[in-house]
């Protein structure tokens, strides 16, 4: 399905979810919930089985499943109410409705480790801290008032559905702070577990309001737009997102640090909701409050340098150190990223091979320090000519790669014959000016050719070893019946 598909399906439940809130204490509106969650949850299941690969599925086929058990006790319950006038405060509909939290956070946890293999233990650390203290509120506030009225199962059940919403959190907070892409099918997730937690905080805190029950009830509306939100991030297109590794997202995002001294401080001023807000206690808290922050902001020092330090040893690790330009890691990395998406019969790329010509002699008269000048001015001219759309390697020595997305062999002829015009301006160095050549090979390949990075750099690496053969100052195209010689 298109990205407007799904979003169209979202805009469309979100209208009748609206419209099912407006009228839903009524047949009508009891259709409409009940004809909007089939549709869901046949999607959900179609998405599952169907648009998902099968290394991939796991997750989904958990989610279908807490959506139909969801819906089964939401039918269970209106059957009751038909049948006998009224719905009893504790039922069968409770355990099909319990059953899909720990569904739903075993799916959001198999995400998160698949995003990020290996890569949880920071997220998972964070997340645990966060819901200890949402733990802690929930008891407080939440569980606590209905285990105080005994231990009857009319108490016992409704204070697990807290329980539930907080293992939903936790697992919800594993996937948003695990490495991994954030695009849309992560946010729309993400803003379907806020929702379903959302709307049961108020079936909770609504009647503590004292807010009359007609109005309460009309947030089952708002489950149905959880569901649809949900359902949206599997029928996207980019869905893999949420089960494939993605980048590693290493920096630390201010908000986690709001988060995390937010609850450092949690813990403490729940526990002085007991003993009073004196000014004994405020002071306490305001001390504790400044030290977090001390804290925080010398843990966040450290790993922004850590996360500089990491940054260099990965540019490091992808380029050359003397000239700055790609290495041969990255050339492979590109030239494989253009060929497996060139369409049959388009053109693909052009590779430029060079050799400078005359450098062994700046080196053996002038020195390495003249040698390293040209190589800096010769990588500056490269980059120049590759533009934004192209990439300049250095394999080593004097040897340098020009790669040229989607251009054809014209293209690649025009370039080479420019590189060689720049390569000869001098280089000024101590009152010298040093002059090199080059001699180049090209080799192009489009989406009918194809070739493996290494038989392309191989075909124009021949093809610059012909052009050298030839005399300085020219360029050999590979594949050619005759060797083609810039003039």
């Amino acid at each position: 399905m298109t990205a407007v598909k799904s979003w169209a399906f979202l805009i469309a439940a979100g209208v009748v979810s609206a419209v099912t809130a407006a009228i839903y204490a009524s047949v009508s509106g009891q259709i409409l919930y009940f004809s909007l969650y089939g549709v869901i949850c046949a999607l959900a299941w179609w998405a599952a089985l169907r648009l998902m690969p099968a290394p991939d599925r796991r997750p989904w086929v958990l989610i279908s499943l807490a959506q139909t058990l969801w819906v089964t006790g939401d039918a269970i319950e209106l059957a009751f109410l038909h049948l006998t006038g009224e719905v009893p405060p504790v039922g069968v509909s409770d355990a099909f409705w319990l059953s899909g939290y720990p569904l739903i956070a075993a799916a959001l946890t198999l995400m998160a480790r698949r995003r990020a293999p290996g890569r949880l233990r920071g997220g998972v650390l964070d997340a645990l801290t966060l819901s200890t203290v949402a733990a802690l509120a929930g008891w407080q506030f939440l569980i606590q008032p209905y285990l105080g009225s005994g231990l009857s199962p009319t108490v016992i059940v409704p204070a697990l559905y807290p329980v539930g919403d907080i293992v939903l959190l936790a697992a919800s907070l594993f996937l948003a702070l695990s490495p991994g892409d954030r695009g849309a099918p992560t946010r729309l997730l993400l803003a379907s577990v806020s929702t379903y937690l959302a709307v049961d905080l108020g079936y909770n805190v609504l009647p503590m309001l004292e807010i009359d029950y007609l109005y309460v009830e009309k947030l089952g509306a708002g489950l149905l737009l959880g569901h649809a939100l949900l359902v949206t991030a599997a029928l996207h297109p980019h869905r893999a997102e949420l089960t494939r590794s993605g980048t590693d997202v290493r920096a630390l995002h201010p908000a986690r640090v709001v988060f995390l001294g937010m609850a450092l401080l949690g813990t403490p001023a729940l526990a002085l909701r007991y003993a009073g807000f004196s000014e004994q206690e405020v002071a306490t808290i305001v001390a504790s409050a400044a030290c977090a922050a001390f804290v925080l902001a010398r843990f966040t020092g450290a790993v922004r340098e850590q996360e500089r330090i990491q940054a260099q040893l990965a540019y490091q690790a992808r380029h050359d150190p003397l000239t700055g330009l790609a290495n041969r890691t990255v050339l492979h990395e590109a030239l494989e990223q253009v060929m497996r998406g060139v369409p049959a019969g388009e053109p693909g790329a052009a590779v430029l091979y060079l050799d400078l010509d005359g450098f062994k002699e700046v080196n053996d008269v002038h020195g390495h320090e003249a040698g390293d000048a040209v190589l800096r001015a010769v990588a500056g001219r490269l980059a120049a000519a590759a533009g934004g759309a192209g990439l300049a390697a250095r394999l080593g020595g004097d040897e340098f790669v020009l790669l040229c997305r989607g251009a054809s062999r014209q293209d690649a002829v025009l370039l080479a014959e420019r590189v060689l015009e720049e390569i000869t301006e001098p280089v000024p160095f101590r009152g010298h000016r040093l002059g090199v050549g080059a001699s180049i090979g090209i080799a192009v390949r489009d989406g009918d050719s194809g070739g493996s990075p290494t038989e392309i750099l191989r075909a124009a690496d021949v093809a610059m070893y012909s052009a050298k053969r030839l005399g300085r100052g020219r360029w050999v195209a590979a594949g050619d019946t005759g060797p083609l010689m810039a003039a």
